[in-house]
């Protein structure tokens, strides 16, 4: 397993009874997690005086409960592979704060691929393609590694709210290129314009909808776009990166995906495994989703 391990300011405490207790900064949260199917005494006090818990409901979604906790505050991430990221949180629709912890772990390793080949060759302009790409923790770290990114979200939200943690960040001048799309109808196009891209990040949700009412599942819709995505690789691409949140989708089914759409072109490795976060109550890791990886054979 991939564990994002190099945080400061956040922290999963325990887990227990489908919950996770985490810190954030300074302020402590409750949040559903359905890998927690154990039932372990609750012994941490801060279980009983959270600022803030997000209570399931039996019909569907839930609510936020609160407690001193301010509206939007500031985490950092730094680690010896990312430089210091800054990023805003704030609780927002079904649990989400804007920002999963566990993907520092493939911040680091694009970050560090990235940067080694910058060190190998400093005038080769290394282009980034992040999809689905959220409030951007992949894109500022590729960025921030000195990579130029063209970050791709079909709400608008997102990219403004990924904006704001650039400029935290002190990337406000950075090379990113900031788009509001649907990310299939943005490939096509850049397939047909003929532009490349030197390495490709996707974190594609495991249901959707497009502009045009098109359905996005991931069992059905991600293979094709993989083999959609891959043409608008360079003919030396550096990395190739897919994220799961979905049960279905293990490592293997990721491996496989990547060696038939990527490697058979492009040779190169491939190497997947489950993502997670180390509790510091018990010394476990709680899985968080999977991850697949391609490199090429210099990266």
């Amino acid at each position: 397993m991939w564990i994002a391990d190099n945080w400061k300011d956040y922290e999963v405490l325990d887990t227990s009874s489908g919950e996770k207790l985490e810190r954030w900064g300074s302020y402590i949260l409750v949040r559903p997690d359905p890998q927690v199917i154990w039932n372990t005494a609750r012994k941490d006090r801060r279980w009983k005086e959270p600022n803030g818990h997000y209570h399931r409901s039996s019909k569907g979604g839930g609510e936020w409960e609160f407690s001193r906790l301010p509206q939007e505050w500031d985490i950092q991430y730094s680690s010896p592979r990312s430089q210091n990221l800054t990023f805003h949180l704030k609780p927002f629709s079904f649990k989400h704060t804007g920002l999963f912890p566990e993907q520092a772990v493939n911040w680091d390793w694009t970050s560090s691929i990235i940067r080694e080949s910058l060190d190998r060759n400093p005038s080769r302009g290394i282009r980034v393609l992040n999809l689905f790409a959220y409030t951007g923790g992949a894109t500022l770290s590729a960025a921030a590694a000195g990579a130029h990114v063209t970050h791709v979200d079909a709400s608008k939200g997102m990219v403004g709210w990924a904006k704001e943690n650039a400029a935290a960040s002190g990337l406000s001048d950075a090379p990113i290129r900031w788009l509001v799309d649907d990310c299939v109808k943005f490939v096509e196009r850049e397939i047909r314009r003929g532009n490349t891209y030197d390495a490709v990040i996707m974190d594609p949700p495991s249901y959707g909808r497009g502009p045009k009412g098109e359905i996005w599942k991931i069992e059905d819709s991600v293979y094709p776009f993989i083999e959609l995505t891959s043409k608008v690789l360079t003919k030396e691409p550096l990395f190739f990166l897919i994220n799961s949140y979905t049960t279905g989708l293990q490592p293997a089914v990721l491996t496989y995906m990547l060696e038939t759409a990527i490697a058979s072109k492009y040779g190169g490795q491939v190497h997947s495994s489950e993502i997670g976060l180390p509790v510091s109550s018990n010394g476990l890791v709680l899985p968080c989703g999977a991850s697949g990886r391609w490199t090429s054979e210099i990266a």
